[in-house]
């Protein structure tokens, strides 16, 4: 895995000996000697990941990482504080001020690279998300961008079959207002994950008779749990499984004896970046659902009528397919007369009464200003053509009011077209809706007709508007 890191250290020998040691993993470093330095790097390189040292003059690591993380162009970057002070306090610092990591000088570097692997895949994926998320922003289908969230309300699972050593996280993690479950064995925890969502798993490497690591593996290879976050408890000397557990894909790490304040400090980290994750796949959700339907009825658009029928017909309809092209008889009138506003809530009405009355694995569509589309896998042409009838009744039947007291009579002419199971595209099928659609107006509106069909044609309806009656 190649990425770009920057360094920051005012030691020339430390910069260089880092540099030359990931140099020789093929990263690509550049260096800073001070914090304002690093900043401007950062903010202009856009590196993968930052090794922030503590101890500098004018700006130290500390506030150096403060500025980062308030910069919206750099707050997503991780940054690993390395430092020569072991104090419990100097290394809660840091995560407090939005440091992923905290590693004591002289630097593990077998732990380093581990780190460095895993903090990078996860910075990839989010950066996946966040682009998409900010294109979303940009064409306006999504809201603004957030500040951190609280952890409060959030969902951890510990695993441990300790009862001490559980009961003891368990409390820890309550006092950041975080919910916990508690699973002593593998089976259980596979069980809890499948019954509800967590935000956060911590799992214990010290279990005796089943292997933790296991565990991590189906944790992180099960699709309702991958993306959950796995923060490891482990022995100081269960360096091995530490670095195996992150080849596995966990997230993060803490020896025992579990410092309270660092615990709190990692676990609300990681839930921030799982919530961060979540809220912009949920833009993202929320954009395609935003560019794939019609604001006004909230029906499917045209894009996605079509890929859908295109769908449809290359997977094969042994009944073949049915589509109908509705369109609203003497629209314009309602515009003229009163207004477009008042045109939007005649379609809204309309679309209510369509909605309520196709089947729940057909489809619908707003094709365009007031024609609507209607797709029906499986369906003849004698039951689709039965179908749009009932529709056309329930819109003669709608009773829309553009002002008090006065009832303005609706109505649709329908156009049916069917596959009959032989081969045809969304294109053909959809031009032949559209001239049976067109036959229906020109025989005299508010009528079904199918294409290459001779129904009996329906009496039009009048289209003066009525007196309510007092």
């Amino acid at each position: 895995m190649t990425a770009r890191i920057l360094i920051v250290d005012d030691v020339p020998a430390n910069t260089s000996l880092l540099e030359a040691k990931l140099g020789a993993e093929y990263y690509q470093v550049a260096t800073a000697q001070d914090g304002r330095a690093a900043l401007a790097l950062a903010d202009e390189w856009q590196p993968d990941l930052i090794l922030l040292d503590v101890m500098m003059p004018e700006m130290d690591g500390f506030e150096t990482c403060r500025r980062l993380k308030e910069n919206p162009r750099t707050l997503h970057i991780p940054v690993v504080m390395v430092t020569a002070l072991s104090d419990p306090q100097e290394r809660l610092h840091g995560l407090e001020v939005g440091a992923d990591d905290f590693l004591t000088k002289p630097v593990d570097y077998d732990t380093l690279l581990a780190r460095l692997k895993s903090l990078i895949r996860l910075k990839r994926l989010l950066d996946e998300w966040r682009v998409r998320g900010e294109t979303a922003r940009a064409l306006g289908l999504t809201g603004e961008s957030y500040g951190p969230p609280s952890v409060a309300g959030a969902r951890a699972l510990v695993v441990d079959d300790w009862d001490s050593s559980a009961q003891a996280l368990q409390d820890i993690l309550a006092r950041e207002g975080i919910l916990t479950g508690r699973a002593s064995r593998e089976s259980e925890a596979l069980q809890l994950t499948a019954a509800m969502p967590f935000d956060l798993v911590v799992l214990s490497l010290s279990m005796a008779g089943e292997d933790a690591l296991r565990l991590a593996s189906r944790l992180r290879a099960a699709d309702g749990t991958h993306d959950i976050p796995m923060l490891l408890i482990a022995e100081p000397e269960q360096k091995s499984r530490i670095l195996r557990g992150f080849d596995l894909g966990a997230n993060d790490w803490l020896l025992r004896p579990v410092d309270e304040n660092e615990l709190r400090a990692r676990a609300r980290n990681q839930i921030r970046r799982k919530f961060y994750q979540d809220r912009l796949r949920a833009d993202l959700g929320h954009a395609l659902e935003m560019a794939l339907t019609d604001p006004l009825t909230g029906f499917y658009n045209q894009r996605y009528l079509m890929r859908h029928l295109g769908s449809l017909i290359a997977a094969g309809q042994p009944n073949g397919i049915a589509v109908m092209m509705i369109d609203v008889d003497h629209f314009k009138e309602i515009n003229d007369r009163w207004g477009h506003q008042t045109g939007d809530e005649a379609l809204r009405a309309i679309a209510d009464t369509l909605r309520r009355r196709i089947r729940v694995f057909d489809s619908i569509a707003r094709y365009g200003g007031e024609e609507f589309v209607v797709v029906m896998p499986g369906t003849g042409a004698q039951e689709a053509y039965i179908a749009a009838e009932r529709l056309r009744e329930a819109i003669v039947e709608t009773v829309f009011s553009p002002e008090p007291g006065l009832a303005h009579p609706i109505t649709v002419s329908i156009g049916v077209a069917c596959s009959h199971g032989t081969p045809t595209t969304a294109e053909r099928l959809l031009h032949l809706a559209d001239q049976a659609l067109y036959e229906a107006k020109r025989c005299g509106r508010n009528r079904t007709e199918e294409s290459g069909a001779g129904r009996p044609r329906m009496p039009a309806l009048g289209h003066h508007a009525e007196r309510i009656a007092e």
